[in-house]
């Protein structure tokens, strides 16, 4: 098939069009600059100039491709949805798969999450061919956002203090295998006007996560649980900080916050539709450690 994909230089991204070559698939990947050009044609595809800021180009650019499936990883948390659907309408191309997230299912009142159930919403309406998948976290490869941090972490520090006492529960999902959800839905047409949830096998509680990213990382790790109301009021202060001096904040309140909640989903829709078959968190953060060289260190008479 011929796919125009959105957001093919990020981190998903990379891995859908890795996928996407070795499947035989021919790509287009917008590229809003020269960098993005340049990563998307190492994997392959051909970059189409575009922005998907730029309401008034879009739909020219999405005709001009000349595409036969949309695959918008792209977040859908910015508020380009309503443009990307009209482009896609006006250059006919109906059969699109968006990724969306789990996080949308949080009891929190935050304004990503307004945005996104809207962005679903009109995707939803639009007379499109769609397929939505939300995934959970997103874990398994040098430079994903979560993981490879925790991993560096934990390789250094003996003891963790763990806000809100970790109790509750996770369901990563890793790069790869949401790569090959992404396609096998592209691949299905009767998957149009469904909704899946995309995750790791089984949930885990936060501490097993932790313990299970320390022993990737060949270390033991002492677990400290600690009130999380405290935490959240100190990076709601380094967040009005960050503001104030203009540069990122690297932790949000509202992360510490969602560790109050489960975030665990079936995944039955996927494995019956998609052929969704994930691997377990400890043969994932296994990998990426190993990724990152920070797996177990072998004393002397076990090397070779």
């Amino acid at each position: 098939m011929r796919l125009l994909v959105t957001g093919g230089s990020g981190f998903l991204g990379r891995h859908v069009l890795a996928e996407a070559h070795r499947r035989g698939h021919e790509c287009l990947a917008l590229a809003r600059s020269p960098g993005a050009a340049q990563v998307v044609s190492a994997l392959g595809a051909v970059p189409v100039p575009g922005d998907l800021d730029d309401d008034a180009a879009l739909p020219a650019v999405l005709a001009g491709a000349h595409c036969e499936v949309l695959v918008n990883l792209a977040s859908l948390g910015f508020g380009h949805a309503p443009a990307i659907v009209a482009a896609a309408r006006a250059a006919g191309l109906d059969r699109s798969v968006f990724i969306s997230t789990t996080a949308v299912t949080t009891t929190l009142a935050a304004p990503s999450k307004r945005v996104r159930l809207a962005a679903e919403e009109r995707i939803r309406s639009s007379g499109l061919k769609w397929t939505i998948l939300r995934p959970t976290m997103i874990y398994g490869a040098p430079g994903d956002r979560n993981l490879s941090r925790l991993l560096v972490l934990l390789r250094r520090a003996p003891v963790l203090p763990v806000p809100g006492g970790g109790g509750r529960l996770q369901q990563p999902v890793h790069v790869a295998d949401l790569a090959g959800a992404v396609l096998n839905a592209v691949e299905r047409p009767e998957t149009a006007g469904r909704s899946y949830d995309v995750a790791g096998p089984e949930a885990l509680t936060f501490a097993a996560l932790l313990r299970e990213s320390a022993a990737a990382a060949g270390r033991r790790i002492h677990l400290v649980p600690v009130p999380l109301a405290p935490v959240i009021t100190l990076t709601r202060w380094y967040e009005r900080r960050a503001r104030q001096r203009h540069f990122p904040a690297r932790i949000r309140a509202e992360q510490w916050q969602r560790l109050a909640e489960d975030k665990a989903f079936s995944i039955d829709d996927a494995v019956r539709d998609l052929d969704f078959a994930p691997r377990s968190f400890a043969e994932g953060v296994r990998a990426e450690a190993a990724a990152l060289n920070l797996g177990p260190r072998l004393r002397p008479h076990e090397e070779e």
